[in-house]
Formats: C-alpha cells, sequence, structure tokens
C-alpha cells in the first residue's frame, strides 16, 4: 500500500512542476491573467516564506524542515503500514506536494505560487493545495476512525 502513496506523490511533483514551468513562461511575462473577473485570477508571485509569506527568507530552514516531514511520512508508512487505502492516497498528496514546493525551494530559493482567488488573499500553487487539501482530510480520516475504535472498545 505504501507505493500507492509514492505512486500519487510521484504524479501530484509532475502535475506541479508542469504547471510551474507553464506558469513561468507565460504568466510571469504578463503578470497576471483574470480568469474569472473578480473571482479568480493566476499572478506570478516568487513565495519566499512559508504560507501566507511568512518567515521571508528562510530557505534552507524550509528545506530542512519539508525534508524531514517527507521522510517522517515515508517512514511511517512503510513502518507502521496503516490500514485503509485513502490514508495512503492523502499522504500521497501530501508527500507530492511537499516535494513539489521543495523542488522550487531548492532550485530557485522561492516557491512559485500563482493561483488567486478573490475570497481568500493569499496567492498559492497546486502543491499547495494538495498539502492543504491533504492535511485536512486525513485529520478528518484520523479524528473517524480514532472515534470507531473507542465505539468499538466500549461495544466489547
Amino acid at each position: 500500500m505504501p507505493f500507492i502513496a509514492l505512486i500519487i506523490a510521484a504524479a501530484v511533483v509532475a502535475v506541479d512542476q508542469i504547471i510551474k514551468i507553464s506558469v513561468v513562461n507565460n504568466i510571469k511575462p504578463a503578470g497576471t491573467v483574470d480568469v474569472i473577473p473578480g473571482v479568480f485570477k493566476l499572478s506570478y508571485v516568487e513565495n519566499r516564506g512559508v504560507a501566507f509569506g511568512m518567515f521571508q527568507d528562510n530557505r534552507w530552514i524550509f528545506v530542512v524542515l519539508t525534508s524531514l516531514m517527507i521522510i517522517a511520512i515515508i517512514l511511517y508508512m512503510f513502518i507502521k503500514r496503516p490500514q485503509g487505502k485513502l490514508f495512503y492516497v492523502l499522504a500521497g498528496l501530501i508527500i507530492g506536494g511537499g516535494i513539489g514546493n521543495l523542488i522550487d525551494r531548492i532550485l530557485y530559493g522561492y516557491v512559485i505560487d500563482y493561483l488567486s482567488l478573490s475570497f481568500f488573499p493569499p496567492v498559492c500553487n497546486f502543491a499547495d493545495y494538495c498539502i492543504t487539501g491533504g492535511v485536512i482530510a486525513l485529520a478528518v480520516y484520523i479524528m473517524i476512525k480514532s472515534a470507531k475504535g473507542k465505539k468499538e472498545i466500549k461495544n466489547d
């Protein structure tokens, strides 16, 4: 099962990097492109921080922390082998998103962001949404599994 997560992670990294190459070639020269006026636009941004641009210019700290988190998730998958395909799908999204942004930090010193929603001010990228969606869904999944486990113990 852990290999499912690694395949998903590789797909996320590939999609993320292809999109970012396209953004650099097409959006960076234009600066901003309105997709749905007033709601959604593509804007080239070089994010030298983390979420919401916080902690600017700490490139190597982010590289080390991201690498450690990715390694920890991969080790957990292979050592603990949790049950449930959904865990591996979500882990794959988190790992892939982390690696996608890690590649940017190592190669450029910043993460390429481009997705701008009027109702969510920070400019993000595909990898960010994979990480965020994966973490939120994984937290809910763990809480549900934990609640089911406690319920089964009470019924015994």
